[in-house]
């Protein structure tokens, strides 16, 4: 139902429903959750904390052909273990974060993909940049000298709205920042990728270009009380 969902959305854009991949946000969910996901063939999922997801590892590292992201912020000081498990990290905020995410990779001996986080919305209570933040040339600019990251586009979780076309301008505005970037011509980098959409308004985020939707309670359910 949702793949049928972002396909109708696609067409309705022009596009091709192949290029938005679907991540399953399995966050406060127990690793039975994501082996059940793993098994009817979701192979992308998202992760929002560290120490969460490090107590699920141990039984999921087997697993082949899966991708983890971290979507949440990321602390400094959690650097090293998200190297350890995760693929991506989508959710840079800053060239200090960047740089220390980049030696614990190398530590490693693996290249990280990574995401730019943007506030598009300017919420004081969400991490991520401003849209009009120098920090994001900044982080491009020093792209070259992180041998064990590559940046491949933006990540933006928009303000909340009741009426899911209440998130479209900030869709649109994360589009048209990456596109702007896009056209400075950074060394090495394409910024393919727009991570943006959730189960509320995913299917106006492919409208506007989104390449990765994250759905959590669409797949799981509602979260689990804590």
């Amino acid at each position: 139902m949702i793949r049928e969902r972002m396909a109708s959305a696609a067409r309705r854009a022009g596009r091709n429903p192949d290029d938005t991949s679907l991540m399953a946000v399995s966050k406060t969910f127990p690793q039975e959750a994501i082996l059940e996901a793993y098994d009817a063939g979701q192979r992308l999922f998202g992760e929002s904390k560290v120490q969460e997801f490090a107590e699920k590892y141990p039984r999921l590292a087997h697993l082949q052909d899966v991708r983890f992201h971290m979507i949440g912020h990321l602390q400094s000081n959690k650097t090293s273990k998200a190297a350890e498990i995760f693929h991506t990290v989508d959710s840079i905020d800053s060239p200090k974060l960047a740089g220390r995410l980049n030696d614990a990779a190398q530590k490693r001996s693996k290249t990280l993909n990574v995401l730019i986080e943007i506030n598009v919305g300017g919420e004081e209570v969400k991490s991520g940049l401003a849209l009009e933040s120098p920090q994001v040339e900044a982080i491009l600019a020093r792209a070259t000298e992180w041998k064990n990251l590559r940046i491949c586009g933006l990540m933006t979780v928009p303000p909340y709205t009741d009426d899911p076309e209440g998130a479209r301008p900030y869709f649109r505005a994360l589009r048209a920042l990456r596109d702007r970037l896009a056209a400075k011509g950074f060394p090495n980098l394409s910024l393919d990728t727009l991570s943006m959409g959730m189960s509320h308004d995913f299917e106006i985020a492919i409208e506007e270009g989104s390449t990765c939707v994250r759905i959590g309670t669409a797949i799981f359910g509602e979260r689990p009380m804590r």
